[in-house]
């Protein structure tokens, strides 16, 4: 397992002694965010996860490489290609990252490929068996060859590569064909370049007759090659595939329009260099070769050299199958116990206070989806105001706000053009909502609006009142169900002033002196306070208190808030972290962070909630957001996080942090030197994210049984006061 080098302690090491500015103590963002993958990866290893589980995993990680490419090492090859050596915080140049983040690609590459073989062993034993075309029954192979005339060989463009016909442009992470030809008695051969047309109509796996039976798209191709080069002789056939930088990004600043902005630098990024190729283990050298040089790669580094199957993430297909007995049982999200059998949701906010929602086991559709509905027709609604990284076809929500508008009622987006692989989605979605009426705009020069909040102005029986929904996560139904996130509904008189102030801000980027004594709000505030309230718990830290700070979230990769951390440390303050992936921070050193615990947890969901607390000498705060301690979240994004102050939705996010940090069956603890180490439960325990599923349906139960005992006991009253 590679792992990143140790720091060097002094002997008898003191707090006082420590220079926390050391590259020693920092780990590298990219090796640690790799490191996730291979727990990621582990998910497919483990036989504890069903079969078309274990399948999905592996298309998982190979999806995360293939971003990992686009961006993470987009972007050092641009650094490299500029010619900055400058290090980075633990100490690296980028060229040192990439040649050391290469090194954990191959080892994860080599792995896949392993437990792919594996895989499909077991699949055969179930049924869903992968063949050769060669390997097919004749009656199955002159099907395939029909099914290929008819269906796919009309949308084939060969190619030819020589000195009349330049080498063709291959799109990113297209599955392509070099396929050598000769007339049958020359000895002269041509290259031809062949893309496999892999669509939403065209599967990478095709079907053999009614059962579960595949055979590659590109296999079907390369057998029926003698209908694409009649009479003539196929020397050899082969597979790769290109990675292009996605790190295109323009200067906005010097930019007119930044809707025209985003979709000339979605057309540069169609024409980006390439940075990684990947071919088949049976390509000769001099094929390889001479890809590389056209591509303009160096051979050694950047050619992955793929045993058998590239563009694994294509693997989702297969583990979409119909097939119940070989995935997780299926997860269905309950109602919220406070929202469920209630007619209006103002009226349970405002009687209630604040809702805590907890997604995927609470229903997203019922609880975030149902606010902006209700918000859409409610006749008392006068405006409605959010903001919009990601969303998807399947979410009802924009259509809910366009109903709104088409009721007469305000209606305000800020859509976020820039996120990135979402940008062209988030055009059409912006235009939509444009052409009904909707007042659109695109966020904050040169910042990213991230946030996650929803604000209802309502005329309620004494005035207006605004009501809101804050949130850690996008609000796209598809990832809503695969995503462990929290929110929160709220008609907080404070709150609701100042989303007000930050709707003003992001529609007008205007910065005047904004009041936000409750919501931490980034670039403005969130880090200064984040670091405030880590330097408070050092003041208020003693032998009878000892300090406590428990952070959950996606990433800490933010220099100023690790080392703030290591200081609190020092001076006794235990510390939890609960961190997906990215983790600067080297937790178990004697003197410097023998009081911080690192732990990740990977499930069959994607855990993606942010929850920060303070123990605050005994005044304890819970924040939940959509910030991680990541320096873009905290410096170029507009965050939201509020403080969660109601003492009930505090009981609830101290039994998710219990839960998380006392679970042995689904958490990895990470080591000094940032490599993981899976906790074994002693004896039959639930992950985390199951326990949460039984948690969720206990809570609902509960609730329907309260309701039902009050109305029992109202009926017996009545009966009483008949008699």
């Amino acid at each position: 397992m590679t792992t990143q080098p140790k720091p060097t302690i002094p002997s008898e090491p003191k707090a006082e002694r420590v220079d926390l500015n050391a590259s020693d103590w920092y780990l590298n963002r990219e090796l640690t965010w790799l490191e996730f993958n291979k727990r990621v990866l582990w998910e497919a290893e483990d036989e504890r996860t069903p079969l078309l589980e274990r399948v999905k995993f592996i298309a998982i990680v190979s999806s995360n490489l293939d971003e990992f490419f686009m961006k993470r090492i987009g972007g050092l090859k641009q650094q490299v290609g500029a010619g900055i050596s400058e290090l980075s915080v633990d100490g690296r140049t980028p060229q040192q990252q990439i040649t050391e983040c290469y090194a954990v690609v191959r080892e994860l590459e080599a792995k896949k490929q392993e437990l792919l073989t594996q895989l499909i062993e077991l699949l055969n034993k179930e049924n869903i068996r992968f063949l050769p075309f060669v390997e097919l029954a004749k009656d199955q192979q002159q099907a395939m060859r029909e099914h290929y005339i008819q269906n796919i060989f009309p949308l084939i463009t060969p190619q030819a590569i020589d000195p009349a016909h330049p080498f063709p442009f291959i799109s990113n992470l297209s599955l392509n064909l070099l396929v050598g030809v000769s007339g049958l008695e020359s000895s002269n051969m041509t290259l031809v370049r062949i893309k496999v047309p892999v669509s939403s109509s065209v599967p990478r796996f095709i079907q053999v007759g009614n059962e579960h039976l595949f055979i590659g798209l590109a296999d079907l191709i390369t057998n029926n090659l003698d209908l694409l080069f009649p009479g003539m002789r196929i020397v050899f056939c082969d597979q790769f595939r290109v990675t292009r930088n996605a790190m295109t990004e323009q200067d906005e600043e010097q930019a007119d329009d930044l809707l025209q902005m985003i979709e000339s630098e979605l057309r540069e990024r169609k024409f980006a260099p390439v940075i990684r190729l990947e071919i088949s283990s049976t390509m000769a050298k001099l094929q390889s070769g001479m890809l590389a040089a056209e591509l303009g790669l160096n051979e050694e580094q950047d050619v992955f050299v793929v045993e058998q199957r590239l563009a694994m993430n294509d693997l989702f297909q297969i583990a979409s199958i119909s097939r119940p007995d070989l995935f997780d049982p299926p997860h269905h999200p309950v109602d919220h116990p406070k929202l469920a059998g209630v007619p209006n949701i103002f009226h349970a906010i405002r009687e209630q206070g604040s809702i805590l929602l907890q997604h995927p086991y609470e229903s997203f559709v019922t609880t975030v989806e149902r606010f902006v509905k209700e918000a859409s027709r409610d006749p008392n609604v006068q405006a409605i105001k959010m903001t919009l990284y990601r969303t998807s076809a399947g979410t009802k929500i924009v259509q809910y706000l366009i109903d709104a508008a088409l009721n007469g009622k305000q209606v305000a987006v800020v859509v976020e053009l820039k996120a990135r692989f979402d940008e062209s989605a988030n055009i059409k979605w912006a235009h939509r909502m444009e052409s009904a009426g909707i007042h659109v705009t695109y966020g904050v020069v040169g910042l990213k609006t991230h946030s996650k909040v929803i604000y209802v102005v309502r005329q309620d029986y004494n005035g207006l009142r605004r009501y809101a929904h804050i949130g850690t996560g996008n609000y796209h139904a598809g990832t809503a169900r695969l995503y462990t996130d929290l929110g929160i509904l709220t008609c907080d008189q404070k709150i609701g002033e100042e989303l007000t102030e930050l709707f003003n801000y992001l529609t007008t980027g205007l910065v005047p002196k904004r009041n936000y004594q409750n919501l931490l709000i980034a670039p403005n505030k969130l880090k200064s306070k984040l670091l405030e309230k880590i330097d408070r718990e050092i003041t208020k830290h003693t032998e009878t208190l000892p300090g406590l700070i428990q952070f959950k979230m996606n990433a800490l990769e933010d220099v100023d808030i690790t080392a703030a951390l290591y200081k609190a440390a020092q001076a006794g303050v235990k510390i939890d972290l609960i961190i997906r992936d990215t983790c600067r921070l080297r937790p178990g050193i004697a003197c410097v962070s023998e009081n911080v615990r690192v732990i990740s947890i990977v499930g069959r969901f994607l855990e993606h909630s942010r929850i920060y607390y303070f123990q605050n000498g005994g005044e304890e705060e819970y924040f939940i957001g959509s910030a991680d301690c990541m320096k873009r979240n905290l410096e170029s994004r507009v965050e939201v996080v509020t403080p969660v102050q109601k003492p009930e939705l505090q009981t609830v996010l101290r039994q998710i942090l219990t839960v998380q940090l006392t679970n042995q069956r689904s958490v990895w603890e990470m080591q000094a030197d940032g490599h993981y180490i899976q906790l074994r439960p002693k004896d039959k325990q639930l992950g985390v994210q199951e326990t949460f599923i039984k948690l969720a349906n206990k809570r609902l139960d509960e609730a329907k049984a309260s309701k039902s005992h009050k109305k029992e006991k109202k009926k017996s009253g009545a009966n009483r006061n008949t008699d």
